[in-house]
Parts: C-alpha cells; sequence; structure tokens
C-alpha cells in the first residue's frame, strides 16, 4: 500500500510556504497526501516559536495526534524543533525532530529511522544554517505565498528567530522571477512576498552582500510577470520601507497598495529597550509617506504589549501614537517571555493579567481603526480577488488595499477579479459588496434589484 503523508503548519506564512515544499518533496517520493484530522503513516508539524502559546500548541498537536493514530510517525520541524529539539524529543509519540539544516532532507530521514521508541535529533548549531532554499506555497489556486529571503541580522531583545533561523539571505532576483512565471502558468492570481525580514533582501547564501541587488530591484522585476493580478508584500520593517519602495509601489502595475509595518511599541523608550532599529519619528514620516503617494493604501501594523519595563504611561503612549496615526488594522501580541534572549533577563515584568488588559484594549482600538478604514472607501469600486468560501451563502474575498469584501456566492466569481461596489459595512465589521458584471439580488426577498454604483476609482489613485 502507498504510503499516506499529513502536514500542520504553525506560525507566519514562511512557513506555509516551506511546508508546502516539503510536501511536494514527499509526493515525488511516491507519498499520498491526506488531511491532518486523517489517519496517515506520517505526520509533519512545522513549528514556530514566536510566543509561548505556539509552544504550547505544538505539543497539545502532537499528543492528539498519537490517541489518533498511535502507530504514525510523527516529525517535527521548524524554529520550535531548531531552538528546543531535545524537549520535543521527549513528548511522547514523536518520532523525529528535524533543525533548520535538516528539514529540506526530511524524507531520506524517515526512510532511516530507527525503530526504536526514542526521537531521533538531528540538528546542528544555527550558525551552520547559512545556505538558502527556495519554497513557495501551493493548492490554493487564489493566491501563492512565495519565499524571497530567510533569516535575521536584527537581534532584538525580544526574538528568537536568528537563533531559529539564523544569518539574512535570500535567493537571487532570476531565480524568484523563474518561481513567479511558474506559478503564473499554475492559474493562480495574487503571490504574497514572504520571509523573515524581506527589506534586507540581496545577501546571499553565506549571509554576505554577494552579489548588487536589493528589494527594490526585486520589486521592479516581479512587476513584469505576466499573468499574475496582484503581488502583496506580506511585512517590511520601517527602517527599510524607503521613499523609492512606496513610490514605486503606487505607479506600480501589480503591487497592491498594502503594506504591513512591524512597529512593536510606540513609546521610545520601549523601543530602546527592545532593540529596534528606529523610532517613532521615522515610523510616523513612513506612514506620511505612504498616504501622500496612496491615500487609498491599507497599513497593517504588528504591536507587542506587556514588555519588560512597559509603565502603565509607557502603553497609555503607545496607544495615544496608534490611535493618532492613519492606519488600517493592528496585529497585537501579547509578551511572552523567551529563553536565550536578552529580554528574559531585563526584569521589571509586567503581570499577565495587565499584559491581557492592554492587549484587549488594543484589539478593540484596531476593531474601530479598520472599520474606519473601511467606511473610508464606501460607495467605492474596487478589483476584488474572490475566494472557494462559501459562508452563509456569500463568497468572501479582497480588495486590492486588503478590504474584505463579501457578496451573495456566485460560482462564476471563485477565484476571479471582479470590480466591486463598496456598498455596507455590516455588524460583523465586513464590507458587502455588489459585483458590477453580475445580476444584484436581494437576499431576502430573492427578486433582481437594479443597481447605480456612487463611483469608481482606479487601481491607483
Amino acid at each position: 500500500m502507498q504510503k499516506t503523508v499529513a502536514f500542520h503548519t504553525l506560525g507566519c506564512k514562511l512557513n506555509f510556504s516551506e511546508t508546502s515544499s516539503i510536501s511536494r518533496m514527499f509526493s515525488a517520493s511516491g507519498y499520498d497526501k491526506v488531511e491532518f484530522d486523517q489517519p496517515a503513516d506520517v505526520y509533519v508539524i512545522n513549528t514556530c516559536s514566536v510566543t509561548e502559546n505556539a509552544d504550547k500548541e505544538c505539543r497539545q498537536i502532537i499528543r492528539k495526534l498519537k490517541r489518533q493514530s498511535p502507530d504514525s510517525k510523527v516529525a517535527v520541524v521548524g524554529c520550535y524543533a531548531q531552538l528546543q529539539p531535545n524537549q520535543i524529543a521527549s513528548i511522547p509519540g514523536v518520532s523525529l525532530v528535524l533543525g533548520a539544516a535538516e528539514k529540506f532532507n526530511i524524507v531520506e530521514h524517515l526512510e532511516n529511522i530507527s525503530e526504536s521508541t526514542e526521537a531521533e535529533i538531528h540538528a546542528t548549531a544555527i550558525d551552520e544554517v547559512d545556505f538558502y532554499v527556495d519554497a513557495h506555497s501551493f493548492g490554493d489556486r487564489t493566491r501563492t505565498f512565495l519565499k524571497v529571503q530567510d533569516g535575521c541580522d536584527y537581534g532584538c531583545s525580544f526574538c528568537t528567530i536568528p537563533l531559529a533561523r539564523g544569518k539574512s539571505r535570500s535567493a537571487e532576483i532570476h531565480a524568484i522571477v523563474a518561481q513567479a512565471q511558474q506559478i503564473a502558468e499554475s492559474g493562480v492570481k495574487e503571490i504574497v512576498l514572504t520571509g523573515v525580514n524581506i527589506g534586507d533582501f540581496g545577501k546571499g547564501e553565506s549571509g554576505g552582500k554577494s552579489r548588487n541587488e536589493n528589494f527594490l530591484d526585486l520589486i521592479k522585476a516581479l512587476d513584469e510577470v505576466e499573468g499574475i493580478e496582484r503581488f502583496r508584500i506580506s511585512s517590511i520593517e520601517p527602517n527599510l520601507l524607503n521613499e523609492e519602495i512606496i513610490q514605486f509601489v503606487a505607479s506600480s502595475k501589480r503591487f497592491a497598495p498594502h503594506f504591513h509595518i512591524p512597529l512593536q511599541s510606540g513609546s521610545d523608550k520601549v523601543l530602546k529597550l527592545m532593540r529596534r532599529r528606529y523610532l517613532r519619528e521615522l515610523y510616523t514620516e513612513r506612514v506620511e509617506l505612504i498616504k501622500q503617494a496612496m491615500p487609498h493604501c491599507c497599513i497593517g501594523v504588528d504591536v507587542i504589549v506587556g514588555f519588560p519595563g512597559e509603565t502603565h504611561d509607557d502603553f497609555l503612549e503607545t496607544y495615544k501614537f496608534l490611535n493618532e496615526l492613519d492606519i488600517s488594522y493592528l496585529h497585537v501580541f501579547t509578551y511572552s517571555e523567551r529563553p536565550n534572549t536578552l529580554a528574559i533577563e531585563m526584569g521589571e515584568s509586567v503581570p499577565m493579567e495587565e499584559r491581557k488588559r492592554r492587549s484587549k484594549m488594543l484589539r478593540s482600538l484596531s476593531v474601530k481603526k479598520r472599520r474606519f478604514f473601511y467606511e473610508q472607501h464606501l460607495g467605492e469600486t474596487r478589483p476584488v480577488l474572490f475566494e472557494s468560501e462559501n459562508n452563509k451563502g456569500f463568497i468572501q474575498g479582497f480588495t486590492d488595499n486588503y478590504i474584505k469584501v463579501k457578496t451573495p456566492f456566485n460560482n462564476d466569481l471563485v477565484h476571479e477579479v471582479v470590480d466591486v461596489v463598496l456598498s455596507e459595512v455590516d455588524a460583523d465589521g465586513d464590507m458587502i459588496g455588489r459585483c458590477l458584471q453580475f445580476p444584484v439580488f436581494n437576499l431576502q426577498s430573492n427578486e433582481q434589484e437594479s443597481f447605480v454604483p456612487l463611483k469608481t476609482v482606479n487601481r491607483k489613485l
């Protein structure tokens, strides 16, 4: 009988792209892929270790799998596997733990694994992980996550990623363009560029500046790839998001007017403790530059609450800064202590209940920011890339500037880019849209309505 394998991915878009590449390796070796909740011969868990919750989730999944399929092999890869291999190996049921240097050799390791009940560990020092492996996700005709960079040289005081992924390094532009062309041929409409620190693009496999390429060169080259409707930049550090990049996105043919820019704190004191490479003033300048070039641009923000030494006044400074900033939504992270980071030695720990209270306040602010951003675009006509989900009679998708839109389900919309009038923000905070190419129906009476759009805007203002 043909062997089966199932995958589960924790964490970031980069992990999803790498899981897909690992999945293709199994397929090439004759494995059939099955869903993760089905019995399988092999389960692969690609882990994250950004927060303590990610660690806990990994352990819970492993225990559940062994109850589900007690005779299966469980292989754990990813950041958590690099940082805490012995801890993972001690979890009952784990067969194989692979660090950053070995995760792409997983099929070979499984073929040679012993029948011992103890987990095998293959992990090297992170300094030895100085090579680059291409990766992109597949299986979704709507969008693909395309890895363009790996590792990080920054050393923020709260972060374990440099310890888990090594030095900053990236593929060459011609190789990434070739991947994008291959993805376009598969019918995918949107590519999301992903990595650990993609604005640092251009460093070679050894982590050194081995070629004269940068992130601006990359996006200019990708903008010429035919067949891709949109490119989207997943996340970019504010100090690396320069005016040239902003202006290029504003004038480009395919790059979406959407930036996700980590802030982490609105307090200069806390930013210095975090060892970030900018202060509030630079962040404000970047937001203003974006809005001047693209008033319709969506701006997402990462922020951490409860960092050691963050006082009540420091948090209020962050809250006020974000409240007054022209941004669209927040990703809020509650600080959790991570081993082998500078932050864990700083003392002045914020009580967990206070961390949760601050997190709740910022999440509420995010809801208000998102709704305000949506309401600014009511009456406009924007291109929406619809997905296949049919939720309570609706199909949903995103505009170029990352407004989530839903409209009555029509199978002709699936995986298509359609001009949609943004007509109403509902109680859930979602935008209701009306497609210009298809008849509009009243959901209550099921009768066709006539509809005249209020106004139409270009994709780039």
